[in-house]
C-alpha cells in the first residue's frame, strides 16, 4: 500500500479550491483533479506492507498540534511535475512543527523521497499540464483542523485516495 500524511479540507475550503481550479484554462491532457482528491501533503511515506500501516497510525495519534489557517495565495506551474498548484507563498508557522515531527518520525522508519526536499504547502489543482497555462491570481484560506494518514491507489486515469485514519489538531481558542 501506498501511504501519505495530509491535511484534507474541509467543504468549504474544497468548494473554493474547485472553483479556483475551474478558472484554469489549459489544453492538450491537462486535467483537473477531483475535488474528492484535493490535500496539502505533510509528509510521504511511500509503499509499505499493509501490516506496517499500525506503525504511522502510532505516529499520528502521537502527535498533538495547533490549528492553523494556510493562505494558499500563489498559483504556479511545476514544470517537473506537470502539475498546476495553489501554494504558500509563506508556510504557516503553526503548522512547520507538525511536518518537521511527521517527517521525523517517517524518515526514523524509513528513508523516503521527501527526506531531503523543503516543505511547502500547496494543493494540486492539475496534473498531466504539458504547458504552463496562464494563471490568474488565486487565494484560498484553508483552516487546518486534523490531519489524515491516507492511501494512494491507482484508479484508472486518476490515484483514488482514502482515509485510513485521521487525527484532531488542537482547538486552542
Amino acid at each position: 500500500m501506498r501511504l501519505f500524511l495530509a491535511l484534507l479540507p474541509d467543504s468549504n475550503t474544497r468548494d473554493r479550491l474547485s472553483t479556483a481550479a475551474a478558472s484554469l484554462r489549459m489544453s492538450g491532457y491537462a486535467r483537473l483533479l477531483s475535488p474528492e482528491n484535493y490535500h496539502v501533503t505533510l509528509a510521504f511515506i511511500g509503499d509499505i506492507p499493509e501490516s506496517d500501516a499500525s506503525v504511522y497510525r502510532e505516529i499520528g495519534a502521537s502527535l498533538r498540534i495547533p490549528r492553523c489557517v494556510i493562505s494558499l495565495d500563489a498559483c504556479e506551474y511545476w514544470r517537473s511535475s506537470q502539475a498546476v498548484v495553489l501554494a504558500a507563498r509563506d508556510n504557516p508557522q503553526d503548522l512547520v512543527p507538525l511536518t518537521v515531527q511527521l517527517r521525523a518520525a517517517v524518515a526514523a522508519r524509513r528513508p523516503t523521497r521527501d527526506g531531503d526536499k523543503s516543505w511547502r504547502a500547496h494543493a494540486t489543482l492539475a496534473r498531466k499540464v504539458a504547458q504552463a497555462p496562464v494563471l490568474a491570481a488565486m487565494s484560498v484560506t484553508w483552516v487546518s483542523r486534523s490531519f489524515a494518514l491516507m492511501r494512494s491507489a491507482a484508479g484508472g486515469g486518476e490515484a483514488v485516495y482514502t482515509v485510513v485514519d485521521s487525527w484532531p489538531l488542537l482547538d486552542e481558542s
